[in-house]
């Protein structure tokens, strides 16, 4: 233990003591707190300016210039004006003589859509670039439906308001979530998966990439003749993960009590992304930590395969396949993290990083659930920090073309 402290200590000075490490960690602390004070101090310089009455009449002309324009035409003669204003008040709806004009119109774009109505239950939609989330039709199909309600209203002497007003009531409704709530908690946990993603990427390779180098300049050849090369692993690995953390840790912290400082200036935009509740941050901490070790000491052990930074990228594809399988894997059942994808995934060390945490997050999960969870996934930490170890041993000194992972093991089992 001794000894992994040396290396650890050794290793984190360079970590502290790189001057790009700093910086981007500070960088990013900064950037995220004045993102989160952008509208406190936009505020304090907007309120109470003598032009501020003239700021507002500009932004009313220039509203009136970004007006939208609709086109439409009454093939049949039925459309109520009055009715279409008030269905589309914040629109300018110019009429039009025929079919073509409307086509032509939103052709040339000066009109943002068209509508041609044959019937009630009839009409083209024109529009020149559809949108992913276009739902102008459905707007439209509710004035039509008025406007046939209208027509029977009138044949029939009945009070259309009065029919409306059923069609429309007031019903009021109150929700009591007994559970979590999964429509708002979902954007920081998509986040947050994201974030650790990332971070056993980028570390991970970062680590491969530190044992891979030393092994190449040959400086490992005088460590390992000092400590023992597990010893060497881990300290690494250790060091890695505290640099990570901290630099995680840091920045989150800046954004969290930042945004908690101004979140009246916000007005409840960010709260479904950064009131993130504390179950939530303890069980991304203790999952996040367990998956960056797990595959940390796997990135090590394949960065003593090889003898040449180039050759990094084939020996540590096997991680990096792995990692985003999982990545997609959950991401893709985010939305049903109930089901049975997401709970196999949440005990499997390769995976319960990021599916146990989101089960947690969004999901309906028992204490006991979590607990076993993390103990398998500690004990595979330890596992792969003793696999990972004996390989770094028998890989570290040999030198030449990199070492295929499978036949590593196959000398492993030979040792036995």
């Amino acid at each position: 233990m001794k000894k992994i402290g040396t290396i650890l200590r050794f290793e984190l000075g360079n970590y502290f003591g790189s001057k790009s490490y700093l910086i981007s960690t500070i960088l990013l602390a900064l950037l995220c707190v004045g993102i989160m004070f952008a509208p406190r101090i936009k505020e304090s310089f907007t309120s109470g300016s003598p032009s501020s009455d003239k700021e507002t009449d500009a932004e009313d002309e220039s509203d009136q210039e970004n007006e939208s324009v609709y086109a439409y035409y009454d093939a049949s003669g039925i459309m109520d004006e009055g009715l279409l204003a008030q269905v589309y008040p914040d629109v300018k709806l110019q009429k039009c003589k025929d079919a073509a004009e409307v086509e032509s119109l939103v052709k040339s774009e000066d009109a943002e859509l068209g509508y041609v109505v044959y019937s009630t239950s009839e009409y083209t939609y024109y529009v020149y670039n559809k949108g992913m989330f276009d739902d102008y039709t459905s707007t439209f199909d509710s004035y039509l439906s008025m406007l046939s309600k209208k027509q029977y209203s009138e044949a029939h002497d009945l009070d259309f308001d009065e029919l409306m007003s059923l069609d429309y009531a007031d019903i009021q409704a109150k929700e009591v979530i007994l559970g979590k709530d999964s429509t708002s908690n979902y954007w920081y946990c998509y986040i947050l998966v994201i974030v650790i993603f990332m971070l056993i990427v980028m570390y991970g390779m970062s680590i491969a990439t530190g044992v891979a180098n030393e092994k190449s300049n040959r400086s490992i050849e005088i460590l390992v003749t000092t400590t023992n090369s597990r010893d060497i692993l881990f300290g690494k690995v250790f060091a890695g993960t505290v640099a990570t953390f901290f630099q995680v840790g840091l920045i989150m912290a800046a954004l969290l009590i930042s945004y908690n400082f101004n979140k009246d200036y916000w007005g409840g935009f960010m709260g479904s992304v950064l009131n993130i509740p504390s179950d939530v941050l303890i069980a991304f901490a203790v999952f996040g930590l367990g998956g960056f070790l797990f595959y940390a000491f796997m990135y090590g052990a394949l960065g003593a395969l090889v003898s040449k930074i180039e050759d990094l990228n084939k020996s540590a594809g096997t991680a990096q396949m792995i990692v985003m399988i999982v990545y997609f894997v959950v991401l893709m059942n985010l939305t049903n993290v109930d089901g049975l994808v997401i709970r196999i995934c949440s005990y499997l060390p390769i995976s319960s990083y990021s599916a146990m945490f989101a089960r947690v997050a969004m999901g309906d999960v028992a204490t006991w659930e979590v607990v076993i969870s993390a103990i398998i996934l500690y004990i595979s930490v330890i596992g792969m920090g003793v696999l990972g170890g004996k390989i770094f041993r028998n890989s570290t000194l040999r030198y030449g073309n990199p070492i295929r992972l499978s036949r590593a093991l196959k000398e492993l089992k030979r040792e036995k």
